[in-house]
């Protein structure tokens, strides 16, 4: 089995080598990336092209919605999962309209992370 390509966009440290231990077990998960902001996550997307993206809202430099919005118009076929910390009703909505596929509160990631990065590769 071929693994999905992931890349982990957070401006902190803590969370990309949480996702990295929680996937780093699993072989059908590989992290080809870690961008830091928002303008490395549109610019390691051109130049890696991963199948997944987990990308935070709150970044530097350029947000995790208008990061998704770019990659959605300039890689469609790459799948995101936006990854935040606020109120999960309001950026779910916002997550959907820049061309994500899903939303994880950081609060449930270790609860919801793989089931909701599998549905989103499933997703046609």
């Amino acid at each position: 089995m071929v693994p999905v390509r992931v890349l982990v966009a957070d401006d902190h440290e803590l969370v990309r080598r949480g996702i990295q231990s929680l996937l780093a077990p699993r072989p059908e998960w590989e992290i080809c990336g870690e961008a830091k902001d928002g303008v490395e996550a549109v610019e390691m997307t051109k130049r890696l092209r991963p199948d997944l993206i987990l990308l935070d809202i709150t970044m530097p430099r350029l947000n995790g919605l208008e990061a998704a919005r770019i990659i959605h118009r300039e890689a469609p076929e790459v799948r995101i999962l936006i990854l935040s910390q606020h109120d999960p009703r309001q950026m779910a909505e916002n997550a959907m309209r820049v061309g994500a596929q899903g939303y994880v509160s950081k609060s449930d990631i270790a609860a919801n992370l793989l089931s909701s990065m599998k549905a989103c590769i499933q997703e046609d």
